[in-house]
């Protein structure tokens, strides 16, 4: 299925990836910005086919027929409920057992779209699931997806991981916010760079 979504988005796209090798061993988390509801598919196929990327979307809306719910649990897609910005309990659990097997949570930390450069404030659970599950975090800048159009261009660009480090006798919430901040500066950089060539 990612190889067959890896031709489709090539043949009709420009797409240019940059940073490969920024990529973290498993377990990780994957904090991109986000465009577009498509933005997924301009991630997932452009990094190891193993282990399976898992990632969320809204009961709901995207779990709304029965065809979807039964197609998107098999490429790596889980239903949550939000709630003021929070992931239910039963998407937490699931979130912190894919870390746990050694495997790859792709997160859209804003929340919504940004629709364009600029990024909307990222919320602080990113931080909490790197920090607790004791992963680093691999920010991913996507460009172009809000205005995409057939054989237009797209560019992503993977940066450097963050590792949650941030000393251990800071509170909590320092220690979260630290590490949000320096997700959040990763990806500016990348889009602020990509822009620029």
């Amino acid at each position: 299925m990612v190889r067959l979504v890896r031709w489709i988005v090539r043949a009709l796209y420009r797409v240019s990836v940059t940073g490969y090798e920024n990529i973290p061993k498993p377990p990780y988390i994957i904090a991109a910005n986000h465009q577009a509801w498509f933005d997924p598919a301009f991630i997932i196929p452009f990094f190891p086919e193993n282990p399976v990327i898992y990632t969320m979307a809204k009961r709901e809306t995207v779990f709304s027929r029965g065809w979807k719910r039964r197609l998107l649990p098999l490429i790596g897609v889980f239903p949550i409920s939000p709630d003021k910005g929070q992931l239910d309990e039963t998407g937490l659990r699931t979130v912190y057992q894919v870390l746990e097997r050694g495997g790859v949570v792709l997160m859209f930390p804003e929340g919504r779209y940004s629709r364009g450069r600029a990024l909307r404030p990222l919320k602080t659970g990113i931080g909490y699931f790197a920090l607790q599950a004791g992963v680093p975090i691999c920010p991913v800048a996507v460009r172009g997806t809000d205005v995409l159009h057939p054989f237009g261009r797209v560019e992503v660009s993977i940066a450097p991981p963050i590792m949650p480090d941030p000393p251990a006798w800071w509170e909590l919430s320092r220690r979260v916010a630290t590490v949000v901040d320096n997700v959040r500066g990763a990806l500016s950089k990348a889009l602020t760079r990509r822009s620029r060539e």
